[in-house]
């Protein structure tokens, strides 16, 4: 898929060298397409890496995308400079008066906290509020799935004995879903997180259905009303060597880290980690570009609310 970015977004040369193809604003206007309009919501602290793993994910279907970042106004980040953040990043009322074909939005290390306790949540639940008549899908990662489910549908959160990290084995459910298109009957996941959610409360709601899950680590893949909302409850978008650097990380506060599981070979921090993931990762965001927002969003956006929602009683 050809990424539409900003031409200096410091990432865009990562990206070309590893033979991604981003397209400049030129090009991009001489196509006769109408591309999508994803908005990425980063709430991870160090945000150039963000943007790195998701545009590498974001890079494999052939349709055109356009990538909009947004921050909170709520909150300002420290771990990212404030000439990257207002060079390449606008706030919410800036993108909130026209429609959008889908959202992203991204885990955050706020998990220990309580939702209403986050310096942002307002905010939060401002924007997922107005994504359900302005966006035709969101896509939502790790805490952000959390959030989103317990803003929802009120599933709650839950603390876990111990952290979990590492890569994990899923199993695939409902092989027919279109989320799932292409999956083996297990694949591999990243996961970073010291907190799980309801189980029992998922699976009891209507509106929800959980299409990969692991017995160890929970619901994994969990689409709600057929598509205009995913969770994702870990980070396929992960480098191989983020959850290196998280471990590394919780070392030098003198948390006393496990070793994450399935990562280093031989179980050994001093190997480099082998990425095992990738390929389902792609499939995971082809599929939700395709299926969910491409076939679904309407030619003309503004067309928006009636013409999405009679497609998806279509497809059900």
């Amino acid at each position: 898929m050809p990424i539409k970015i900003d031409n200096d977004l410091p990432v865009k040369k990562i990206l070309e060298k590893e033979n991604i193809f981003v397209m400049d604003e030129n090009r991009a206007m001489s196509q006769d397409i109408r591309p999508l309009d994803i908005l990425i919501l980063n709430l991870m602290p160090l945000k150039e890496d963000t943007e790195l793993q998701l545009l590498r994910s974001l890079s494999n279907t052939p349709l055109q995308v356009n990538i909009s970042f947004i921050r909170t106004a709520s909150y300002e980040s420290k771990h990212t400079s404030k000439s990257h953040l207002e060079r390449f990043y606008t706030e919410f009322d800036k993108v909130k008066d026209r429609k959008w074909d889908g959202l992203i939005i991204t885990g955050a290390p706020v998990e220990q906290m309580e939702f209403e306790e986050v310096e942002y949540w307002d905010e939060l639940t401002q924007i997922m509020r107005w994504s359900d008549k302005n966006v035709t899908s969101t896509f939502h990662i790790c805490w952000g799935a959390q959030a989103g489910l317990y803003y929802r549908y009120g599933i709650k959160k839950v603390a876990l004995p111990k952290k979990l990290s590492g890569i994990y084995p899923q199993i695939t459910k409902h092989k027919k879903t279109e989320l799932v298109r292409g999956f083996d009957d297990t694949f591999l996941v990243p996961i970073s997180r010291n907190t799980g959610c309801d189980e029992e409360a998922i699976a009891r709601h209507r509106k929800l259905t959980v299409v990969a899950y692991s017995e160890e680590t929970g619901s994994c893949l969990i689409i709600g009303e057929h598509g205009k909302h995913i969770f994702v409850t870990a980070h396929p978008e992960y480098d191989t060597v983020t959850l290196d650097k998280e471990y590394n990380r919780d070392i030098k506060r003198g948390l006393n880290p496990d070793i994450p599981v399935n990562y280093y070979p031989d179980n050994n921090p001093e190997n480099k980690p082998v990425k095992s993931w990738r390929c389902h990762a792609n499939t995971l965001y082809a599929n939700w570009l395709n299926y969910y927002v491409y076939q679904i969003t309407p030619y003309i956006l503004e067309a928006a609310d009636k013409d999405y929602e009679k497609e998806r009683r279509r497809k059900r």
